[in-house]
């Protein structure tokens, strides 16, 4: 079996959905908030890419579980197994030790190990380069068939792996931010993720958006927070509808 076989039905230049052209005041939203994050927080570090099986992996160890120990765990993984092959056979008890940190993980060492045999039985060999050579649409649709694959984790795969293709990862930080600034509405990663790249000006790279995605999730980690959000200290706050009331909210009433 070739180790690059036809999977998708079409190949050709990453394609993006049609939309719209935007007004001047929707265009400058993304650049502005960018603007201000960068001015509170500075340009954040450069990631280092993972080839696209590894950020596979690293996706799916990193639901509920925090990302410097989830890069731990990645980088403990290949140490202990020496490559993916190794890691794909190996028992589930044994991954499962490797992998106890993490939160579930009788869970995700089923899911690993499944994940990795059915790679090497589509393909015919245990790699993700060869989705390089599809469109970004067809790449994540093809992810998505894996268990633990959703909008979230393959806009990873694709943004922060070394295919380096344009889409957002909304996690709960990203959702959160969005819907008080107004950007979005209520709704799922997958649609929120499809409204705010409406917004995403032409100009903007896949780096770009992945510095976008850190800034945002460091506001939501730090000042934008589920619960006591500091509003009052937010770079935001003069656009944010949410924290202009939660401030509002919080000064005391005048005597009448």
């Amino acid at each position: 079996m070739s180790s690059e076989p036809e999977l998708f039905p079409t190949t050709g230049e990453d394609g993006e959905v049609f939309r719209r052209r935007l007004t001047p005041e929707e265009a400058d939203k993304l650049p502005y908030v960018q603007r201000l994050l960068l001015g509170h927080f500075g340009e954040p570090p450069k990631r280092e890419l993972f080839d696209p099986l590894t950020q596979f992996i690293y996706c799916l160890l990193s639901s509920r579980t925090k990302t410097e120990l989830t890069f731990a765990v990645v980088r403990n993984l290949k140490k202990r197994f020496g490559s993916w092959e190794n890691l794909r056979d190996a028992r589930i008890v044994e991954i499962q030790d490797a992998i106890g940190e993490i939160t579930f993980p009788e869970q995700k060492a089923l899911q690993i190990k499944a994940s990795l045999e059915e790679i090497t039985e589509r393909v015919g060999t245990l790699t993700l380069d060869f989705l390089a050579r599809y469109r970004t649409d067809k790449i994540r649709s093809w992810l998505a068939q894996f268990p633990g694959m959703g909008a979230q984790t393959t806009a990873a795969v694709v943004n922060f792996s070394t295919l380096r293709r344009k889409a957002i990862s909304v996690d709960s930080h990203h959702l959160r931010v969005s819907q008080r600034l107004g950007l979005t509405p209520r709704a799922d990663a997958a649609t929120t993720e499809e409204r705010l790249m409406r917004l995403v000006p032409e100009t903007w790279t896949a780096e770009m958006l992945d510095d976008h995605h850190q800034l945002v999730k460091k506001l939501g980690q730090t000042i934008c927070t589920f619960e006591k959000p500091r509003c009052r200290q937010c770079p935001l706050l003069k656009i944010c509808p949410y924290g202009q009331r939660e401030v509002a909210a919080s000064e005391p009433t005048s005597p009448i």
